[in-house]
């Protein structure tokens, strides 16, 4: 195919996941474009929890700010009967610890979520185009080429990879030919809501249950007049589509006359639909976010998981482009399809549990913040290998609270925020490996981190409370490699040079 210029990357689909690829690509310094069939940026609720684990991801891209601005912690759920309302605690709130900063599932609407990082991907320079919709792909072994359309007309994009990000009817998927596998659920339909209310406590998620798994639920959005209405339908019932007809259905099942639509913001008839592609990618194309799995709403998995797997696939492409072996690009499955495989199960089982009006279904803990999530036993971190006290190879890095030498605190995920790999060297031996340690001058480079010991080159930090020490488990001599995406990619705690060295060889140009 020849083309007067190809691009590095193009992204299809401007939500969270596509959006979260695009910045990560884009701080690598490659060139990339983001389109979308939209003619506007998303304007409603939908998914609206951010978990533990992606804030940490929305920090590390510098989009972070802006989503804690948008946002709070989950109120209680306000089960109600009558007049009553029986208070539960959905979430168990948690202090900031040193190993994890966010601790908390965030509550912001997803408009604003998208905002944030399209905000940032201004900053960077990019601006996404909206109103263009793909119609045509075609590839060959080095180039693909994208037929995207708008109102003026049609126009090829080249590119050396395209990222789909759009949506779990990906026109992207379509064109590979990926099986989209599961079950979509057309008798079980949900009415969502955003309107501006009054007459309703804003400090409670508001539940009515109902017979027959009805319910009615109402929660409110932050920094608004906003709840998200959440309407179970009857298997035969039309869902109401003007705003006297939805407060008819609201008053008729809660029986509480003094709640008030003012304007109906967004509205969206769900269905639930489990799917997971069976690929995720085919040849110089990959699938991202609810292109590649689509869940129920319950644990507030489907955002979180698309949004991580643009920041598992962001460096790897870049890798690559910079000369690293392509069998990189294959790890992206591997990783990536087992988690949201698990998050199908759990986010199903949730919602299953939510039609009974079991209790424990409305529980969140641990399983839902993706902290724990990690990538042992897979192609970058084979199981078997060594380990510490508390980590194995393709966990999740945790933070740390260090010092300077000066005195000056820092966090360890500070001094990993960026596009590059970490090395940390904790005790004397692994700090004189850490210096000796080649890397290459493409691709991501590597920032050297000592811990305890003063070295010659790189970063010396001290770790007086044992932060670093008990959140990584160190009892000796050790020197970590930390991905780009803040998880582990070795550890040594002998032949420091070479099992590093043959470690980062799968990873680097």
């Amino acid at each position: 195919m020849k083309h007067p210029r190809v691009i590095d990357v193009l992204v299809i689909g401007a939500g969270p996941s596509g959006s979260a690829v695009a910045i990560d690509l884009v701080r690598r310094g490659l060139d990339v474009r983001v389109v979308d069939r939209s003619p506007h940026a998303f304007e409603g609720s939908r998914a609206k929890g951010v978990q533990p684990r992606s804030l940490e991801v929305l920090d590390d891209l510098g989009a972070l700010k802006e989503v804690l601005a948008g946002g709070s912690t989950y109120p209680k759920l306000g089960i109600r009967a009558g007049p009553l309302a029986v208070p539960w605690k959905m979430f168990t709130h948690r202090e900031a610890t040193p190993d994890v900063p966010y601790p908390n599932t965030w509550l912001i609407p997803q408009f604003r979520t998208d905002r944030a990082l399209h905000a940032r991907l201004s900053e960077l320079g990019r601006e996404i185009k909206f109103g263009r919709e793909l119609t045509e792909l075609a590839q060959d072994e080095d180039t693909v080429v994208a037929t995207v359309a708008d109102a003026d007309g049609t126009e090829e994009i080249a590119a050396r990879y395209v990222v789909g990000a759009d949506g779990g009817s990906s026109v992207v998927r379509k064109q590979l030919g990926i099986g989209f596998v599961g079950t979509t659920d057309e008798s079980d339909r949900m009415l969502i809501v955003d309107a501006s209310v009054t007459g309703l406590a804003r400090n409670r998620w508001h539940m009515w249950p109902g017979r027959g798994g009805k319910f009615i639920g109402a929660c409110p959005l932050p920094h608004s007049d906003m709840f998200q209405w959440m309407i179970r339908l009857g298997p035969d019932e039309e869902p109401p589509v003007k705003t006297d007809d939805i407060l008819r259905r609201i008053h008729s099942h809660t029986r509480d006359r003094r709640i008030h639509l003012h304007e109906i913001h967004w509205t969206s008839v769900f269905r639930p639909n489990i799917r997971l592609a069976k690929n995720y990618g085919r040849g110089r194309v990959f699938l991202v976010g609810d292109a590649a799995h689509v869940h129920t709403p319950a644990g507030a998995q489907g955002l979180n998981t698309g949004l991580q797997d643009g920041y598992n696939l962001g460096w790897k492409i870049s890798q690559v482009l910079a000369g690293a072996d392509p069998a990189l690009l294959d790890t992206y499955e591997a990783e990536r399809q087992p988690i949201a495989a698990g998050v199908l199960g759990l986010s199903t089982d949730k919602w299953g549990g939510i039609a009974k009006l079991d209790p424990s279904s409305m529980k969140r803990g641990k399983d839902e913040q993706q902290l724990a999530l990690t990538y042992y036993g897979g192609p970058l971190a084979p199981a078997g290998g060594t380990r510490t006290s508390t980590l194995r190879v393709g966990d999740r890095a945790p933070d740390a609270e260090l010092l300077h030498a000066d005195g000056t605190g820092t966090r360890l995920f500070d001094v990993c925020r960026g596009p590059h790999f970490t090395a940390l060297a904790y005790g004397t031996g692994a700090a004189q490996a850490l210096g000796a340690l080649a890397w290459p001058t493409d691709g991501a480079q590597l920032k050297r981190l000592t811990v305890g010991t003063t070295a010659a080159d790189g970063l010396t930090l001290a770790d007086p409370e044992n932060t670093l020490r008990d959140a990584y488990g160190l009892d000796g001599d050790t020197l970590l490699l930390i991905r780009p995406d803040g998880y582990i990619g070795h550890i040594a705690t002998r032949d420091f040079l070479t099992t590093t060295q043959s470690a980062a060889r799968a990873m680097t140009p």
